[in-house]
């Protein structure tokens, strides 16, 4: 187990900050570095441009509660990432009531979440979700409508071009956010930059990942302005590199990382260049994916508060690249096949055959094919007013399976070595939305006797005011916690 407080951080994005903050809270003497191979902070998959910026809570995203044959709606999954933003809230006001980070720009807006959808089993779809979600107050404010002028009123924009008689229904949750997870992370490396014992290496590039016989570890490391390899020496690892992540792990060593793969997906968005147009529409609105899709490409129509300055996008639309960063190698994929994951790579592979046709079908749409999806929520919509813009990379992971060989997931997942020294972040989806719950996740996992310390115990609850508490189970105090964040976030609650 590993006592010593050096500590390692592959990545610069949401994840190295959220878990570098938490440890320089929990052990004010750790030493940390850094390393990030671009020359910036959070530009990857935290970037604001690369990352949805949702705020996901489960409010809107319509997969995050799948029905069943037997027509039941499954909340489970919807009631966990709710519980979660709700914690990385707390983070925040955290660092915001303790003046670790700057709030001169905001990171966090509130902005209204709403799921639209048409046709009679869609809609009875919805009403059935409501029902589910609002007998808890995680979800108590949300609205459930198929009244035509009051659509009208949350979302004027999308009812332009529609008559009273088109058979539709929307949710709308007014407790909302919009979240710049670029602004954040870079607000939260500032903070570490201050702290004695951090130090942040950019433009330096991890090359190799080794564990000695005493448990510790050898990372070399190429300067790349400097076009010098060094070697440095840490006893704790964790890699937070995203798409980059698989690779290290691989090159680590460690048993647990075989018979992991990666699917790398980008993601494509319309983005409305008239800003008149963009003004008359403040909500993220979601829709249901098409069938036979991947649940990464529910369709919506989304407001984003970006430095200030308002944007509307829709999408998105799948595209493929061999890349598994978007500043990656076109080489990424094929050298991550190996011999201990091939087999679950192609098993993963002939039970999604689909997910491949779909994908095709997205590469090689024309412009004019895009923009009638975009028309499907903004009936008026004019061509001239988008474009296409690239966002982020994706990897999903295919992970080894003894009943299905392998099998493809979409969320996120922590792989740790036995001995607790390493530990790496694989995966996507909610991802930056819930990335403090997944740092706790990985406290946990590899500190496991820490975090049953009295300082520790009572350094968490300071942080957060709910930890040890469910929020589901304790509704009173899900609605005290959620009026706490907002007052120190500086949200409303329409």
């Amino acid at each position: 187990m590993n006592t010593k407080n050096n500590f390692t951080l592959i990545g610069a994005g949401i994840m190295s900050a959220t878990l570098g903050v938490l440890l320089k809270q929990l052990i004010p003497d750790a030493i940390i570095s850094i390393y990030e191979r671009l020359d910036a902070v959070g530009a990857e998959s935290s970037d604001a441009w690369n990352n949805a910026g949702t705020g996901h809570s489960a409010f809107c995203e319509l997969n995050y509660t799948p029905e069943n044959d037997a027509g039941d709606i499954d909340i489970s999954k919807a009631l966990k990432i709710s519980e979660q933003f709700e914690m990385s809230k707390q983070f925040w006001a955290y660092l915001v009531k303790n003046n670790l980070i700057q709030a001169d720009t905001p990171f966090i807006n509130d902005i209204d979440h709403m799921s639209f959808v048409w046709g009679d089993a869609n809609i009875k779809f919805l009403k059935k979700r409501h029902e589910a979600l609002t007998k808890y107050d995680i979800f108590k404010a949300m609205k459930f409508s198929t009244d035509f002028e009051e659509i009208k009123q949350w979302i004027p924009l999308m009812m332009k071009g529609r008559t009273a008689d088109e058979k539709i229904a929307a949710t709308r949750m007014p407790i909302g956010t919009d979240v710049n997870f670029g602004a954040i992370t870079r607000k939260m490396i500032s903070y570490l930059e201050t702290c004695d014992g951090v130090t942040i290496h950019l433009g330096h590039q991890v090359e190799d990942i080794e564990q000695k016989k005493d448990g510790s570890w050898t990372i070399e490391v190429t300067d790349l302005h400097a076009d010098q390899e060094k070697t440095i020496n840490t006893n704790f690892v964790f890699i937070g590199a995203g798409g980059g992540a698989l690779k290290l792990l691989e090159k680590s060593g460690i048993p647990e990382g075989e018979g992991f793969g990666g699917f790398p997906v980008s993601g494509q968005f319309l983005k409305c260049n008239n800003p008149e147009v963009a003004k008359l529409h403040e909500a993220k609105v979601y829709g249901k994916a098409e069938e036979g899709s991947p649940p990464m490409s529910v369709p919506h129509l989304d407001t984003r508060m970006l430095n200030g300055e308002r944007s509307l996008l829709f999408g998105p639309y799948a595209g493929f690249s061999t890349k598994f960063l978007k500043n990656g190698s076109y080489f990424d994929l094929p050298l991550s096949i190996d011999a201990h994951n091939i087999f679950p790579l192609l098993s993963a592979g002939l039970k999604n055959i689909s997910l491949t046709k779909y994908l095709i079908e997205q590469v090689v749409q024309s412009p004019e094919e895009r923009f009638e999806a975009l028309l499907k929520y903004y009936p008026e919509a004019k061509i001239e007013d988008w474009e296409l813009i690239t966002a982020g990379q994706r990897v999903q992971i295919i992970k080894k399976d003894k009943k299905e060989g392998g099998v493809l997931k979409f969320g996120s997942e922590i792989v740790s070595s036995t001995d607790k020294t390493l530990a790496a972040l694989l995966g996507a989806s909610p991802g930056a939305s819930t990335a403090v719950s997944i740092m706790l996740n990985v406290l946990e996992e590899c500190f496991p006797i820490q975090m049953k310390t009295a300082a520790w115990q009572n350094k968490l609850k300071e942080i957060f005011p709910s930890y040890g508490e469910s929020l589901i189970a304790n509704g009173d105090l899900c609605l005290q916690i959620r009026a706490y964040t907002t007052s120190i976030l500086k949200l409303e609650e329409k």
